[in-house]
């Protein structure tokens, strides 16, 4: 796997002018006698992939007091890939040798025999190339070149250094670091503010290193302890906790695991590499968690004085930082940006090959139809445009309708309008400019309108609108009809009219004339069309009642209880008076006698009537001379010229007969009285009657 390094390798030499102690390093001493030199590196420059390049275009060393130094330290401090990132010192330098740490990324140059002038050392860090075997190599290479032993990083110009110190306390590395000086820079236990610091330092640590974190004044709350960011907040909480700024524990950590109130680096192979952790003061006796040494950090101490020994240049790999695709509705331009490191940006139409078709960040392309693949590349100089970058320039098809307008219907019905689209979801509004549809959906059934009027379609495809369409439904009128209920008598006809003069008719009975005589049927229609181009049709309905004629078939009596039959069914009244009519067919009289039947249809659809004697038994009469009841007779009876009626007493005695010439009884025998008692008939009234037999009662 490939890696980026910010590492600065520390590599001790005995004739350098640094003093090791076995807590601090006394770095002060030399700025009494020696003058620092100044280090001055030229060539920022764009890299091509696939060659060889110097990594300045120029450099100067300034000593007032010095002709030479032990050594010089190039590093690659940042972008680093390791296993294919190399420098290599080229041409003629033969009192110059080199020392390549592919772990760190770090070239060394010292003498052959003794020390190396400037002279001789600048003129070989000008013949210093870099290279890469990378296929696609990407980012920039910063190269640092300082003549100390510390980490330089160009970034924030500051300097780094592992002072090895086996079972030193947190405390003792504080007091070690703050007593430390580099060129009359302060030193003070690192403080981590940046992941290219955290790379710096935890790559060079050899076994757990002190840094200058500590939550001893708040359990919890860690602050940097040292240095500028003295006080600083830069943790809150065990390993579930937070930060407004820059940490960077190992998995699990920071976990207060026994008072540990005090960060170091984890030593190697310890989890995430770099990472740190939380100790007690001492740590332990052995093992990984042993302190090993601690990490000073000199530079951005107020009062620092301003060094020039160290410099840096940079090689830059040209490619696009960043894109922004385009899109548009329809065929068309579509504008697409780009932005690249070298500040140029050249466009092409395809992957590889072939000439730019544009310059700038920003690229109008040409008219496009659909969705197009551009390519940006980020333009160097005299290196190809081989890194190219898609960006997509999107096409969404806008949506085309087929409108056929306008439509028309007929009032009081419905029409559906069927309107195609390219692609897409197709709306309907009740306005030009209104943004809530009424319908969705190509099938638009037009409601019952009273008058022409205008609806306006769009499709969508995907926030893609067509043209808004107007779409014109005229209204015609319809025929006026309404439905007809007709009453009739059986046996009548009646001309049937379809209304709306000068249309076009059909009727059920398939004629197709305005009008037409019922023929028996008790339902008809016809359909009125107005005339082309309308053609609006309603239709009309014809319902016939028929009432039957009333015929009486009998008249039933039984006892003063009448019921007059009919030959049919039908709406009948009945009435015995010709004037009082009822619904119901029964009656009651209050004596016999001779009596006419009436029935009629209600609706005036016949009349009938027929004659009828109802026979009635007297149960007493009064002779006695009053003039009520005087005399006895079955009534009705007179009616029959052959009625007769025999009266008994009670011992069976005929009293007299009753018939045409002798229509009634006065309760005399033979011009003699007869007692108040009851007496015995026999009444015979005709052939076809059956014999009546009763008594009844005679009293004075």
């Amino acid at each position: 796997m490939k890696k980026n390094y910010l590492v600065l390798l520390v590599i001790l030499f005995c004739t350098s002018p640094f003093i090791y102690g076995s807590a601090s390093v006394s770095l002060g001493k030399m700025q009494a006698t020696n003058i620092a030199p100044t280090l001055i590196a030229v060539g920022n420059q764009i890299y091509c992939p696939g060659t060889s390049m110097k990594i300045v275009t120029d450099m100067t060393i300034t000593d007032p007091d010095d002709t030479g130094i032990d050594a010089i330290y190039i590093q690659i401090s940042s972008g680093y890939d390791l296993g294919d990132d190399s420098l290599t010192l080229t041409g003629n330098h033969p009192n110059i040798n080199t020392v390549w740490n592919a772990t760190t990324g770090t070239l060394t140059l010292t003498g052959v025999s003794g020390q190396p002038t400037y002279v001789e050392l600048v003129a070989a860090i000008k013949d210093i190339e870099f290279s890469t075997s990378a296929a696609n190599p990407t980012g920039t290479r910063n190269f640092s070149i300082t003549i100390g032993q510390a980490n330089y990083l160009p970034s924030n110009g500051h300097y780094y250094l592992y002072i090895p110190n086996l079972g030193i306390t947190w405390t003792a590395a504080r007091a070690a670091a703050q007593s430390s000086t580099y060129y009359g820079l302060q030193g003070y236990l690192a403080t981590i503010t940046s992941a290219e610091e955290a790379q710096i330092s935890g790559e060079q640590t050899t076994g757990a290193g002190w840094i200058g974190g500590s939550d001893e004044q708040t359990e919890g709350i860690w602050r940097w302890m040292t240095g500028p960011e003295i006080g600083t907040v830069f943790w809150n909480g065990t390993f579930s906790g937070f930060t407004n700024n820059f940490a960077f524990w190992n998995t699990g950590e920071p976990n207060n695991a026994g008072d540990e109130d005090y960060a170091h680096i984890t030593a190697p192979g310890v989890g995430i590499p770099g990472s740190w952790n939380d100790l007690s003061n001492t740590g332990e006796t052995s093992g990984n968690y042993q302190p090993k040494g601690y990490i000073v950090e000199y530079g951005g101490t107020p009062g620092d004085p301003i060094l020039n020994i160290a410099t840096s240049t940079t090689l830059t790999i040209g490619s696009i930082t960043a894109t922004t695709n385009g899109s548009r509705c329809g065929s068309g331009s579509v504008t697409l940006q780009a932005v690249s490191n070298t500040g140029t940006v050249n466009w092409y139409s395809q992957p590889t090959g072939g000439t730019p078709i544009a310059t700038g960040n920003t690229f109008n392309t040409p008219n496009i139809t659909s969705t197009t693949l551009f390519y940006a590349a980020a333009h160097s100089g005299s290196c190809p445009d081989d890194l190219r970058v898609p960006v997509t320039a999107s096409v969404t098809p806008k949506p085309v309708l087929t409108v056929n307008s306008p439509y028309s219907l007929c009032t009081g019905s419905n029409t559906t309008i069927a309107l195609a689209t390219t692609i897409g979801t197709l709306f309907w509004y009740d306005s030009p400019n209104s943004t809530t549809p009424i319908f969705t959906g190509t099938q638009f059934v037009v409601p019952n309108i009273q008058q022409d009027t205008f609806f306006y379609a769009e499709a969508n495809n995907n926030g893609c609108l067509s043209d808004r369409e107007m779409v014109e439904v005229q209204v015609f009128a319809s025929p006026v009809v309404a439905d007809e209920f007709i009453d009739l008598c059986e046996g009548e006809t009646i001309v049937l009219s379809a209304g709306n003069p000068n249309m076009n008719y059909l009727w059920s009975t398939g004629a197709t004339t305005q009008t037409i005589v019922s023929n028996g049927l008790t339902n008809y229609s016809v359909i009125v069309t107005t005339p082309a181009p309308e053609n609006c049709s309603k239709t009309k309905n014809f319902s016939i009642t028929y009432h039957a004629q009333p015929v009486i078939s009998s008249i039933e009596t039984n006892g003063l209880i009448v019921t007059i039959n009919t030959t049919q069914s039908g709406d009948f009244e009945y009435s015995l008076d010709g004037i009082i009519y009822q619904s119901s067919n029964v009656f009651t009289v209050n004596e016999g006698g001779m009596y006419i039947g009436y029935v009629r249809e209600r609706n005036q659809c016949g009349f009938d009537q027929k004659t009828f004697i109802v026979i009635s038994v007297p149960a007493f009469f009064t002779p006695n001379g009053d003039n009520v009841n005087d005399t006895w007779s079955i009534k009705g009876a007179s009616f029959f010229s052959n009625a007769e009626v025999r009266i008994f007493d009670r011992f069976g005695k005929l009293i007299t007969v009753l018939n045409r010439y002798n229509p009634f009884w006065d309760g005399t025998y033979n011009g003699a009285l007869l007692p108040s008692t009851d007496y015995w008939f026999v009444a015979k009234i005709n052939d076809s009657t059956p014999e009546i037999k009763g008594h009844f009662a005679m009293m004075r």
